[in-house]
């Protein structure tokens, strides 16, 4: 890939990541502690990006395929975005900040496939040279939650503003970003979705059981993004949300071998290592809750790296190899649809009533309770993808 188109992809990823971390891991602390939400109403909160999820990425995805430039959509999202996030940081009751939210998220989740989309469009190898972009972003979501954690403010509103700021940044650098045409007029929509290419893919076990398989997985995930550093926080960790950047750390390494992964094992053997480190994590976190010990914590976080990289990422790129090119944003939109969607919504719900009904009179949380759930889950959803898939091709 040429040096300076690869500088300027990794920009986008970094800018992209910079405004999800500096707010989305510590916004649970800071609606529990500061605004006085309910567990169930922070579970709402981050239930948001479900439907957002479920709406925006595959429409917004359709219109970037057949009417408008990739990188124009993508400033204009994020300039909105930067608006609502300002507002959110001034909000302080639930009945004004949900609808906020939720304005947001429908801005700022059709970004994530939108920015996949234009980096797949200009990358020639995608295997070889995704990861080496992607990696920007796992990079600055550390170097924000380092940043947040040193100035201790995860408890206030400043993180949104931080994500407002860089919010309008990236809008205005997506104006300055390669050309990403629509890529077919011509064609009828309905003639493209109905294609032979489209309906062999919904004739593909495998990659329906795949898909299935990421999609259940985000209700484990949910816990860990909602609840992690609140859990952390009460356990007495000092700087929760620098320490949280561990799991970013592997990511960064996981992220970088994963193409030599994709040459010595099959796809199966990838995705269900990932799936199963997410139920694992939580498995550690029982541990240290009983042994008082803050490594096994330290652990879990480790295992963020692997259980995202092998499941998530390895999915998204193997779903664009397998989306014809006209439809590649409508592709990754229907992704986000599937995995952010009903999973996210239904995790969501599940772990804030979780977070609620083991809250103790003091206000703490049995969290050793909490986790039981979302630990057995994610492994029950690694041995079932492991029987299920039935797939032989290489990643």
């Amino acid at each position: 890939m040429v040096p300076y188109l690869h500088l300027r992809l990794s920009i986008l990823q970094f800018l992209q990541f910079f405004i999800w971390g500096s707010w989305f891991v510590t916004a649970g602390t800071y609606l529990q502690k500061t605004l006085g939400f309910t567990g169930l109403e922070v579970g709402m909160v981050y239930g948001t990006t479900a439907i957002a999820a479920t709406v925006s990425p595959f429409v917004l995805g359709l219109l970037a395929d057949r009417f408008f430039s990739v990188e124009k959509l993508l400033g204009i999202l994020h300039l909105c975005g930067g608006v609502l996030l300002f507002t959110l940081s001034q909000l302080k009751t639930f009945e004004l900040f949900y609808p906020a939210m939720l304005l947001y998220v429908l801005c700022y989740l059709p970004t994530f496939s939108l920015s996949n989309s234009l980096c797949f469009h200009h990358i020639k190898d995608t295997k070889r040279d995704f990861p080496r972009v992607r990696v920007w972003g796992t990079i600055s979501w550390i170097l924000i939650g380092l940043f947040i954690g040193w100035l201790q403010v995860e408890d206030q509103a400043l993180p949104f503003q931080i994500a407002s700021a860089a919010s309008v940044l990236q809008g205005l650098y997506s104006f300055t970003l390669p050309s990403t045409p629509p890529q077919k007029r011509s064609e009828n929509l309905l003639q493209s979705l109905r294609g032979p290419e489209m309906q062999a893919l919904f004739r593909d076990r495998s990659l329906i059981v795949l898909v299935a398989a990421i999609a259940l997985i985000c209700i484990p995930t949910s816990y860990y993004y909602s609840f992690v550093n609140l859990f952390l926080n009460e356990q007495g960790v000092t700087n929760a949300a620098g320490k949280m950047s561990i799991g970013q750390i592997t990511e960064i390494l996981f992220m970088l071998t994963i193409p030599w992964f994709f040459r010595i094992w099959r796809l199966r053997t990838i995705v269900f290592i990932g799936l199963l480190c997410w139920g694992v994590r939580y498995g550690c976190f029982i541990i240290g809750i009983h042994q008082s010990s803050e490594a096994w914590f330290i652990v879990g976080l480790l295992f963020h790296g692997i259980a995202y990289i092998f499941s998530m990422l390895s999915a998204q790129i193997y779903l664009d190899t397998r989306v014809p090119e006209h439809l590649r944003s409508t592709g990754q939109g229907f992704y986000s649809l599937l995995t952010l969607g009903i999973g996210v919504f239904i995790g969501s719900y599940v772990a804030g009533q979780s977070v609620s009904k083991h809250t103790l009179p003091s206000g703490l949380h049995d969290w050793a309770q909490i986790w039981w759930f979302p630990c057995l889950f994610g492994i029950a959803v690694a041995f079932a993808f492991l029987i299920l898939f039935k797939g032989r091709q290489r990643a």
